[in-house]
């Protein structure tokens, strides 16, 4: 850096960002970006006071201004303050800055906000910090697998102000053992502090101070949830664990209620009249919030297909207090016989479902289907509609299945719509073979109760073409929003699905050797070849296996302004369009169709490319929790079912190899638990990495991924959710049973 750019006084010539500070600032400041790379030039840290001087800043309140800039800084992890007072940029510190990731084993992890390899803290650095902390490490060497190992410099964000777990009292000293088994502090609470809790029950504490280098966290008991096997605990524990909303804030019920339980008159202006239309709803024997309806007709050339939306836009406006709610939870979470909505009752359940036989708003997408499944002509319109039955995918599977039963049946009269419906059906899964789309196939459970709520039985969901005809109609109507936006250029959230990165290409490549088989596609494969894969393997005994590592190997759907594809659907463009009842961006997308439909512009639209990006990490951080928080509880159900089943014997595959045992699952509840290596036969065993195996010293007995075994359940923990076998001389029976298609897109 020269003399002349060194003394500061024409930062404004020399900021990047400086019209953006302008426009927002009367008296606008030198920028972050300018800040972070003039220390870089500079090459060393400087203090605020040298900082000042640097760009000349002599104005108190331009001083001021400037300060609150240095602090906001610090508190985001781009600056780090030495113990000189001197501010250095983060990316010459060899600092990382991140989310914390914690571990079961006290261990845990840091997730660079910038991408790249995650950096392990050990146990004693993550005394410091808990699961979800935001945090600031210096790399300080490599572990013994080779991975970057950091030390704590600076927490910069507190994530867990609650935590959930069972309160214990060990010599008078009451604490609180989080559910969360990432969580490895307990929290102490003082004996004024403890709300009326007795030893054993389930509460909830409010973190008073974080866990430090001089103590453990320390919390107060803010609410008792009650005994451990309660009924529906469960589900209690998993929410506020997981942090999911479940409370509604003041006045946003009374907002939902306000609007009524009717159409509001006034609304039918302007809107198509497709009350005569036969739009029917295809469910789930258990479900109440219905967003879609569809119809279709035989044309000359193939099918006119209609799927009618819940019009939710209509009714939840933005700025209001639904809408900040619904940004919150941005999904609705749907636990075994309970669901924790994203919009009140009085509409995900009322006003916004489409009930049959009254009169709904609805966002229409009309389009027409080639014989050979190709969508075209694609139409959106605003319209007030009336959904003509209720069916289960059950009954119209049965209907289609055997016609002549439509005689009994209230309304077998629409039968002639859904074979329509099944017709065009046929058509898009042919061409959704022909793009070479993947249908992995994944087995679903459901967890039956009994009056007292307790598990009476579990029993596999049998997924039938009435599924699977709803899934094609609601993609295809998907499609045709995403293009649709695309080609007005309005700002939207995609639904993204990138394919395998090379270190999970690399992985995956090594087990397909291991068992004889190939992916095609060199370093860039495409979805057609992961399905002629699954194709390959679709009679073999561990094709269960296989499907499951080739999932694994994928990355995760997310949600983003930013288009690239997907991936599973072997799609160029997606957006979710078909739920705005339940997913925060299908509202958006509806927005945004009729903001077109009314003749707006991208620039005049209330979001804009940078909400979008905001909008889309928090609805996919907030899908995130609803899964973690569901798969938490499903673990809990088959473990407290299976307390009850101790001594008996099952049928599995193992779907798990490691040093220190076999990961085994259940046939037919798709529980998994561990056979330690101690349990196996007299022999030594040893782990073969490459051939995922256990193989006996002496005996030359092996366990592989994939072997069918015969085991007897011998230990459950409900607490942290595990499940101990122990093989039995019986040779496990031949796996049956039927598989689905993976339900999420």
């Amino acid at each position: 850096m020269s003399q002349k750019q060194k003394s500061g006084s024409d930062w404004r010539d020399r900021d990047p960002a400086f019209s953006r500070e302008q426009s927002s600032y009367r008296q606008p400041v030198p920028s972050r970006e300018l800040v972070l790379d003039d220390l870089d030039a500079l090459g060393q840290p400087m203090t605020r006071s040298e900082l000042e001087k640097h760009y000349d800043l002599r104005d108190e309140a331009q001083r001021e201004a400037f300060d609150h800039r240095l602090r906001a800084m610090l508190r985001d992890g781009q600056l780090v303050e030495n113990r000189k007072g001197a501010l250095g940029s983060i990316r010459r510190m060899d600092l990382v800055r991140g989310r914390v990731q914690g571990h079961r084993d006290g261990f845990g992890f840091l997730i660079p906000d910038e991408g790249g390899e995650d950096v392990f803290l050990n146990p004693r650095q993550m005394r410091l910090l808990m699961h979800g902390d935001r945090a600031t490490a210096r790399i300080v060497g490599r572990d013994r697998r080779g991975k970057p190992e950091g030390r704590v410099v600076d927490v910069l964000e507190r994530a867990n102000t609650r935590v959930v777990g069972r309160f214990n009292l060990d010599h008078g000293m009451g604490h609180v053992v989080p559910d969360n088994a990432r969580i490895q502090h307990d929290i102490l609470i003082p004996e004024d502090a403890r709300g009326g809790a007795r030893a054993g029950q389930i509460v909830s504490a409010e973190l008073v101070e974080p866990p430090g280098k001089r103590g453990q966290a320390i919390g107060r008991v803010v609410e008792v949830l009650g005994e451990h096997l309660a009924p529906g605990m469960e589900i209690d524990i998993a929410v506020r664990s997981h942090g999911i909303p479940f409370e509604w804030p003041a006045g946003v019920v009374e907002e939902a209620e306000s609007i009524g339980d009717v159409v509001p008159k006034q609304h039918y202006k302007g809107r198509e009249d497709l009350r005569d239309l036969p739009l029917v709803t295809i469910d789930g024997a258990d479900a109440k919030d219905f967003d879609d309806a569809v119809h279709c007709r035989a044309t000359r050339s193939g099918w006119q297909l209609t799927v009618a939306i819940a019009d939710v836009s209509a009714y939840v406006k933005p700025g209001s207090g639904l809408d900040a709610e619904a940004v919150n939870r941005a999904t609705s979470v749907y636990f075994p016989g309970h669901v924790v909505p994203m919009l009140p009752e009085a509409l995900s359940n009322g006003l916004c479902s489409l009930n049959p036989d009254v009169d709904r708003l609805g966002l229409v997408c009309e389009m027409r289907v080639s014989r050979k499944g190709e969508v075209s002509r694609p139409k959106f319109y605003s319209a007030v509609m009336r959904s003509h039955a209720r069916f289960t995918y059950e009954r119209v599977a049965d209907l289609l299945a055997d016609p002549a039963s439509a005689d009994d049946d209230p309304d077998g009269d629409l039968l002639p719509e859904l074979q329509a419906l099944y017709d065009v059906y046929e058509a898009l899964l042919h061409a959704r073979q022909e793009r070479g789309a993947i249908d992995f196939e994944t087995t679903e459970t459901q967890i039956v109760f009994n009056r007292d709520r307790k598990i009476d039985r579990i029993e596999p969901v049998n997924r039938t073409d009435a599924h699977r005809l709803i899934e094609e109609c609601m993609i295809a109507a998907n499609v045709a929003a995403a293009r649709f936006l695309g080609k007005h250029r309005m700002p939207l959230l995609y639904r993204v699905h990138a394919g395998p990165d090379a270190d999970r290409l690399t992985n995956l490549r090594e087990f397909l050797a291991e068992r004889g088989l190939g992916l095609g596609g060199g370093d860039k494969p495409e979805a057609e070849h992961f399905a002629r894969l699954l194709k390959q393997a679709a009679e073999r005994d561990d094709a269960r296996l296989i499907q499951t590592v080739l999932l694994r190997s994928l990355t995760r759907a997310v949600y983003s302004p930013d288009n690239h594809g997907h991936f599973g659907l072997s799609l160029a463009e997606y957006a979710h369009f078909t739920s705005p009842i339940r997913r925060y961006p299908d509202l958006l997308v509806h927005r945004a169709i009729k903001h077109v439909e009314a003749g707006g512009k991208p620039a005049t639209f209330d979001y804009t490319h940078g909400d979008m990006v905001t909008l889309g990490a928090g609805c996919s951080a907030a899908e995130q929790r609803a899964d973690d928080a569901t798969r938490d509880v499903d673990d809990w159900l088959k473990c407290e079912y299976l307390r009850d089943h101790v001594g008996d014997e099952w049928n599995g595959m193992i779907t798990g190899v490691t040093a220190f045992g076999l990961f085994v699952e259940l046939d037919h509840i798709y529980a998994s638990g561990l056979i330690h290596v101690s349990s196996l036969s007299n022999d030594y065993y040893h782990y073969d990495a490459t051939a995922q195996c256990l193989r006996g010293e002496r005996s030359g007995i092996v366990h592989r991924l994939a072997d069918r075994v015969r085991v007897k359940v011998v230990r459950v923990d409900l607490d942290e959710r595990k499940i101990d076998f122990e093989p039995t001389s019986a040779t496990a029976e031949p796996k049956a049973g039927k598989r689905r298609r993976t339900k999420k897109r």
